[in-house]
């Protein structure tokens, strides 16, 4: 049985923040317990008269109209505490994929880790979805660009990349074939652009990663540099717990600041920060595109989610891309490895696993490239989303003059548990 979807993600300033609301909270309260005082002290000194027997008794009061009382004592309510609210490249073909044709392991043994909303209801922040027949850009008020598509819709981003593993950009429509469950589908909708994209960095902060950390934030920051300069970034560093030390923006001197939060020490709740970023933040994003960019050097020992789990939730329809970075050492490799591999693989990512952390800036680039030369592939599904159980996918490309064509995108889906 799953746990309950996590909470929100907690701030990095959250202690400042309670103590201030346990005061407001405090005062509201001798405030109320003020008032009632008095109106309890005002009804206990009104004199009660009686009637003589001798005395017509006088006509009653009318009563208060439109549901009025006749008395009425305001009570300050106590504010309401709202949760915080508040996302990359590379153009190597995975080491080791799992068969798109086969559906996960985990989807006969795993239950939803989070109560989800219906297929049918936007999310805070979603534009309301248009008219059936495709998917189209549109800006918003701020000039961001989101896509307003039918819900009935699926929605993949591909990479395509030759037998050299160089990245394919001038493929049109017919070069394109999607199969669901293995039955061919009819793509409704079909573009490639430089949108931009909604973007959680996810950087290890355990005790290990002190002396890396340097080369790290580095990195991102040239992800960030090498994107689309409409792209919205957050970002969360995590230990045993996972902080959200930076709401979306694209301005790089807040990225920065949020990037050199650094505490290293405890434990690796990897999974956890990956699904929290996803559930919490990506999730409300209105724009279209969302992926997660993790870095981390060991396996996860902290997280309250299993692997298992954290795969249900990511794959949930039109999840997020993960790309992932695993500067891992000889003890704990294997394990790590496998788990980040397959996060990688099942969300139409990469796994890198560089022998030196010099790498890792270049791997940044590398993703930011992979990101902004993919293709958008829409399709109504042949069968109803009502329809239970998870759907493989797969989508095969084939052109002249290239021999072979390789397609990177999600594995499969669990359908009617969009965001």
């Amino acid at each position: 049985m799953f746990m309950p979807k996590l909470g929100t993600m907690p701030p990095r300033s959250s202690l400042p923040i309670r103590i201030i609301t346990g005061i407001v909270l405090v005062i509201v309260a001798g405030l109320a317990f003020s008032g009632l005082a008095v109106t309890q002290t005002s009804s206990s000194q009104t004199p009660s008269t009686q009637t003589p027997p001798s005395q017509t008794t006088p006509a009653p009061t009318p009563a208060p109209q439109n549901g009025q009382s006749a008395t009425h004592t305001d009570q300050p309510a106590p504010p309401n505490q709202a949760a915080p609210t508040q996302t990359v490249p590379s153009s190597q073909v995975p080491s080791e994929q799992v068969p798109a044709n086969q559906p996960p392991a985990d989807e006969q043994t795993a239950a939803p880790a989070a109560q989800q909303p219906a297929a049918e209801q936007a999310p805070p922040g979603q534009p309301p979805a248009a008219a059936p027949g495709g998917e189209s850009p549109s800006a918003t008020d701020n000039g961001v660009f989101v896509f307003r598509k039918d819900v009935a819709e699926v929605t993949l981003h591909a990479t395509v990349v030759d037998d050299k593993n160089r990245i394919i950009t001038n493929l049109d429509r017919s070069a394109f074939s999607v199969f669901e469950n293995s039955q061919p589908q009819q793509i409704s909708s079909f573009r490639r652009e430089d949108y931009p994209v909604a973007m959680g960095i996810v950087i290890d902060n355990s005790g290990s990663m002190r002396e890396k950390r340097d080369q790290v934030n580095k990195a991102a920051l040239n992800l960030v540099r090498s994107s689309n300069p409409q792209d919205q970034v957050f970002i969360v560093n995590f230990n045993d717990e996972y902080y959200l030390d930076q709401e979306f923006t694209s301005d790089i001197k807040k990225l920065q600041a949020a990037l050199e939060k650094v505490e290293a020490r405890g434990g690796t709740a990897l999974y956890d920060a990956i699904v929290a970023s996803w559930t919490d933040e990506l999730a409300h994003s209105p724009l279209q595109r969302k992926v997660i960019f993790v870095v981390t050097d060991g396996e996860d020992d902290a997280s309250q989610l299993s692997l298992e789990q954290a795969m249900h939730t990511l794959q949930q329809e039109n999840g997020p891309v993960v790309y992932a970075i695993g500067l891992l050492g000889e003890e704990k490799a294997r394990k790590a490895k496998r788990a980040l591999q397959l996060i990688a693989d099942r969300t139409g990512g990469i796994a890198f696993f560089p022998p030196t952390l010099g790498e890792v800036d270049e791997i940044s680039r590398t993703v930011a490239h992979d990101i902004r030369n993919q293709y958008t592939i829409t399709y109504t599904p042949t069968t109803p989303k009502t329809v239970p159980g998870f759907r493989t996918v797969h989508v095969e490309a084939r052109a002249k003059p290239y021999k072979k064509l390789n397609v990177r995108t999600r594995a499969g889906y669990y359908p009617g548990q969009e965001h």
